[in-house]
């Protein structure tokens, strides 16, 4: 079963069905939790560097890729250590796993930033899908068509990949210290709370409008810097 159908079911299931209450599959009370947990000062600083990777993000990516490759290798050292030696302690595992992703990234920074965009591309296309109130079972059907689609745009146009994820992730971290000062405000505190689970479409929302201005502002920064080289 393709793409297309399952999104066309779940479109039917979702006008037809309005009163069944699917399973949720988005941790949406874990991504709440995450935010919450920040302070002022920590806030400021997912801010600060948010608005760094949104708008210069064209000109550090290199770094940006060890930084989520690193990341990327020391949950998987972490995760293989506790497969393999149970309840030992985790650590010596998860720091190789860092160091071996960092280091492999650094030659390989192009496949690295394909990979990165296309996972950018399924991640706008998955909260869309969640936006639009959608069968959350078959989520994983719009966030194949976005990897998909960020895929062949990231092995065709590179410069586009690079604007993809550092957009994005700029737009993550912005999204989220926003998000928690205004639940350390008191008189937003409710109100930002209610939206977050009440309404699908806000979280998906605050994370696409930082990500589209970072992507137009790096576009236009680039054009503007013709030495720039990839």
């Amino acid at each position: 079963m393709d793409c297309v159908t399952i999104l066309a079911q779940a479109v039917e299931t979702a006008s037809e069905r309005p009163e069944v209450i699917e399973e949720t599959i988005v941790p949406i009370d874990l991504i709440w939790e995450q935010i919450t947990s920040l302070e002022l000062l920590e806030a400021l600083t997912f801010i600060s560097f948010g608005a760094i990777c949104l708008f210069y993000g064209w000109r550090i990516f290199k770094m940006l890729v060890i930084i989520c490759f690193g990341l990327l290798g020391l949950f998987l050292g972490m995760f293989i250590s506790e497969k393999v030696n149970g309840d030992a302690n985790p650590v010596i595992g998860a720091l190789i796993g860092l160091v071996v992703m960092a280091v492999l990234s650094v030659p390989l920074v192009r496949w690295a930033v394909c990979i990165l965009g296309a996972l950018a591309g399924g991640l706008l296309t998955s909260g869309i899908w969640f936006a639009c109130e959608l069968t959350e079972e078959y989520m994983w059907a719009g966030a194949l068509i976005g990897l998909v689609a960020g895929g062949m745009i990231s092995f065709i146009i590179f410069k586009a990949a690079v604007m993809l994820f550092t957009s994005l992730g700029g737009g993550g971290l912005i999204a989220t210290g926003i998000l928690a000062l205004l639940y350390l405000y008191p008189q937003t505190t409710e109100k930002v709370e209610e939206l977050v689970f009440t309404q699908r479409w806000f979280l998906p929302v605050a994370l696409l409008v930082p990500t589209t201005v970072g992507i137009i502002i790096q576009n236009k920064f680039v054009k503007k810097y013709k030495e720039w080289r990839v």
